[in-house]
């Protein structure tokens, strides 16, 4: 090796500044918060040197990572849902694009954060070695691809796997009119990831389903399974679980999340369980079919919401819980079952999507049934009630395996392996 050679070796591992950006970065509702927050706080104590460029809810950070707010108009904000700005709000084209797409039934802030990021990061020009997109994909990333800037993004699972489940959920024409205006951004998305040199997703279910339904070619995508802190995500033997209590997670009450099935079979469950009971961790929304569904089945005292909580208090909630069910279609991975399990919670999920990759053979670390077959949920969660041996032993190897698998570590060592492999194609280092 000569003199050269060694000195390109020694500069291809130095520390990368990276721009990583999140168009909603809620820390307690919905996944990129929690991917944004824990996956740069490890990436920096490797040393490289994150900028988070985030649209409201802003996310939480780990000391070292710095915050650049890239405000929208903020127009689903949890107090105020499809609010009116004032005119003097609307200061950018942008800000109309938004509001317009908005009045007509769409959503639009991929496309206007997109936008509003790529004039900041002109702004900065030569201040990162590359950029990482959450699954934002808005078109204002070509125009920083143009601009010479390395770009990749992460895709959790493709969007038109969510448009497909809300359209078949979609009750009458103008419903299912409604369902595909909102969904108007997913072409875009398409578009701006066939632009895009390399891309990482989550798990080998969402790379096929990416391959399938956005047309990018296999080789372009790396999957890194995400991760979770098991120190913070552990079991807490000083807390009593509560005979027939049950956690879920459905940060976001859309019919992809599986509540509903779960409902039906919790509804089930109680005619020989009486004490069975469900805790959510989210809340649902007034326009979903959660409260009639409540209504209907006589589960009102039998289902407790909660939302907004941290960490810590969620981990309270998993060491009450007898058991931690996913009752979810589809996911591209799903953080809730590697933080149950984690906490050796034993775990019911079903086979939508990842789930079997993320929680393992059916009866050796976690239960499986089919999706949306709430008489399935019910009768092995009621088996399980039933068994305390097989409680314990389906939590011990839980923990176990995310253990040996899943940790923010690992996801970032593999996610700066994708930005070294993006940079070498691109002439960086």
């Amino acid at each position: 090796m000569t003199a050269t050679d060694r000195g390109e070796a020694r500069g291809s591992q130095r520390p990368l500044r990276v721009a990583f950006l999140v168009y909603r970065g809620n820390p307690h509702c919905g996944g990129q918060g929690v991917y944004t927050r824990h996956l740069t706080a490890a990436l920096s104590r490797l040393g490289h040197a994150v900028t988070v460029f985030a649209g409201q809810p802003y996310p939480e950070l780990a000391d070292g990572v710095e915050l650049v707010r890239v405000p929208s108009l903020d127009l689903y904000r949890d107090a105020d849902p499809f609010r009116r700005p004032r005119r003097r709000e609307l200061t950018s084209a942008a800000d109309l694009l938004e509001l317009a797409t908005m009045r007509s039934g769409g959503f639009g802030e991929p496309r206007t954060f997109s936008r509003r990021v790529a004039a900041e990061l002109a702004r900065r020009a030569g201040a990162f070695d590359l950029v990482h997109d959450d699954q934002c994909l808005g078109d204002g990333l070509l125009g920083v691809l143009a601009a010479g800037t390395p770009v990749l993004a992460s895709i959790h699972h493709p969007i038109a796997i969510d448009r497909a489940v809300d359209l078949a959920h979609a009750e009458g024409r103008l419903r299912a009119l409604s369902v595909r205006r909102w969904y108007g951004f997913s072409a875009m998305q398409r578009r701006v990831a066939g632009r895009l040199p390399l891309l990482l997703t989550v798990s080998e279910s969402s790379r096929r389903d990416i391959v399938r339904e956005m047309g990018v070619a296999d080789e372009r995508l790396v999957v890194v399974p995400v991760g979770v802190d098991t120190a913070i995500f552990r079991p807490l033997p000083g807390v009593a679980r509560a005979p027939g209590r049950l956690i879920t997670t459905a940060s976001a009450d859309v019919p992809l999340k599986g509540l509903v099935p779960l409902l039906e079979a919790l509804a089930k469950l109680r005619v020989e369980h009486e004490e069975a009971h469900l805790v959510v961790i989210g809340r649902p929304r007034a326009e979903s079919g959660v409260p009639a569904t409540l209504e209907r089945l006589g589960l009102a005292d039998a289902v407790t919401f909660l939302s907004g909580i941290s960490d810590e208090e969620l981990v309270r909630e998993y060491a009450r819980a007898t058991l931690a069910v996913v009752p979810s279609l589809y996911e591209g991975f799903s953080l809730p079952a590697v933080e149950a399990m984690a906490c050796a919670v034993p775990l019911v999920a079903t086979t939508g999507g990842a789930l079997p990759e993320v929680v393992g053979p059916d009866g050796g670390t976690g239960r499986l049934v089919a999706p949306d077959d709430p008489g399935a949920l019910a009768l092995t969660i009621g088996g399980l009630l039933d068994d305390e041996a097989a409680r314990a032993r389906l939590g011990a190897a839980g923990r176990e395996r995310v253990a040996e698998r899943f940790s923010w570590e690992r996801c970032a060592e593999g996610t700066v392996a994708a930005y070294r492999r993006l940079l070498a194609g691109s002439g960086g280092c």
